[in-house]
């Protein structure tokens, strides 16, 4: 039990990343356990999993530095009008940041886009808060 927080923190943290992977299994054996609390839990799982997606921003606003390149996938046409975009509407679509498939590349969407930091951090922990929160009920209403 003494790795039991350290890995879902980890586990946590690499799902949340480009890596291939998930943390809900994890975090549904430990509470199934029933050793720590259910907030404890939370906060570890979320913790994690913020801190991942902020590494996936941070890869975004680096990626940036290539725009130049030849290989850079976007144009500095589509990149102006898609960061125009983003500015107005995309913003919001980090509060999806949780979904699988499409959250993670959503971060680092986020970070490309040179989305405002704080304004990332702020949706993404409302995001990967709230579903960890709703699966920990889910849980505890039908166990």
């Amino acid at each position: 039990m003494t790795w039991s927080l350290p890995g879902l923190f980890l586990i946590s943290f690499s799902a949340a990343t480009l890596l291939p992977g998930g943390s809900e299994a994890a975090l549904l054996l430990l509470v199934a356990q029933d050793t720590y609390s259910t907030k404890l839990l939370l906060l570890v799982a979320s913790t994690g999993n913020i801190l991942g997606s902020l590494v996936n921003y941070a890869m975004g606003r680096y990626a940036l530095r290539f725009q130049s390149r030849l290989w850079f996938p976007v144009s500095p046409n589509h990149l102006a009008k898609a960061q125009l975009w983003f500015a107005r509407w995309g913003q919001w679509s980090v509060l999806g940041a949780w979904l699988p498939i499409i959250g993670d590349p959503i971060t680092v969407a986020a970070g490309v886009m040179r989305m405002n930091w704080l304004r990332f951090t702020v949706l993404v922990t409302l995001s990967k808060t709230l579903r960890y929160a709703a699966l920990l009920g889910l849980f505890n209403a039908v166990a």
